[in-house]
């Protein structure tokens, strides 16, 4: 096999993906593939032993594990919709698979007509234009969160001398990928609706825009984008920090309350970097969660 798809769940390279029906939107859960992150990123305050424990779980070895990418594909009516558009040559060499992967299944790229942005990190915008600069979805409208847009880690053209260095490739990606749909993007904020029945959340603090979807139908879906990053690390342990997070301590207090909205509503969750294909419910677990596949 192919090291760079030796994490891949079964069937991602097939016609073996995971759907669902959720009130009255049909959802393909596709692969963009898996990025690896050190334990340093994943669980900065993890004492040695729980790291090499947690890594192993993962299926990740001393240092490192490696975590799916989830990108839904939702149906509703005349729509097709995207939510996020994964790595593309944007990232690290095992993710950028979305393109593959769909038209494995007969999507026409053409087809789609809503691309919604949880956030406009790399590994969730890089795939929105191929090699040559063109859209990979010529066709579709984008959205992404008012907050996400305007902050200045984003747009300002000196983000060189404004942010820190290790930012400066995530800054050129977002500008990259955001300015390259400007004249089809539509600015979003908490409570919008994308379209009847897919609401807006705000759950800033990965990013200062960061949102995620719910979805109506029986108990709702929430779509979570990066706010809850992986569903083993950020279960058991919901006051840990995430290296990539942006604003830290608002992402914890958001990560809580978006954990304890779902397992008080006994909401189905899907999540970015969890598990394949990343569906499933919350439970409580003393102080911590529980995260259930279904």
């Amino acid at each position: 096999m192919d090291p760079e798809r030796a994490h891949l769940p079964s069937g991602v390279f097939s016609q073996g993906f995971h759907t669902l029906r959720h009130g009255e939107f049909d959802i393909i859960v596709a692969s963009d593939g898996y990025i690896t992150l050190p334990s340093d990123v994943l669980m900065p305050e993890a004492l040695p032993d729980e790291r090499g424990t947690i890594l192993g779980r993962l299926g990740g070895d001393a240092v490192s594990a490696p975590l799916q990418t989830n990108v839904p594909l939702i149906r509703h009516g005349v729509d097709v919709m995207l939510v996020d558009t994964g790595a593309g040559s944007n990232f690290q060499p095992s993710d950028g698979r979305l393109a593959e992967n769909l038209a494995s299944i007969g999507v026409d790229f053409g087809s789609v007509t809503k691309v919604v942005f949880t956030h406009a990190h790399p590994d969730h915008s890089g795939g929105t234009t191929k090699p040559d600069g063109s859209l990979l979805f010529p066709n579709a409208h984008y959205y992404v969160s008012e907050a996400e847009a305007v902050w200045s880690f984003w747009t300002d053209p000196d983000y060189e001398t404004a942010m820190p260095k290790p930012l400066h490739e995530f800054a050129r990606g977002a500008q990259r990928d955001l300015f390259a749909v400007k004249d089809r993007l539509t600015l979003v904020k908490p409570g919008d609706e994308i379209i009847a029945g897919m609401s807006v959340v705000g759950t800033r603090g990965h990013t200062p825009g960061h949102i995620s979807l719910e979805l109506a139908g029986a108990g709702n879906l929430l779509i979570s984008g990066d706010v809850v990053p992986n569903n083993v690390v950020s279960f058991e342990n919901p006051k840990w920090h995430f290296g990539f997070d942006t604003e830290p301590e608002i992402a914890l207090k958001n990560r809580a309350a978006l954990l304890d909205k779902a397992a008080n509503e006994k909401l189905r969750m899907l999540g970015y970097h969890w598990t394949y294909p990343g569906v499933g419910y919350v439970e409580r677990a003393g102080t911590a969660f529980r995260f259930v596949e279904g």
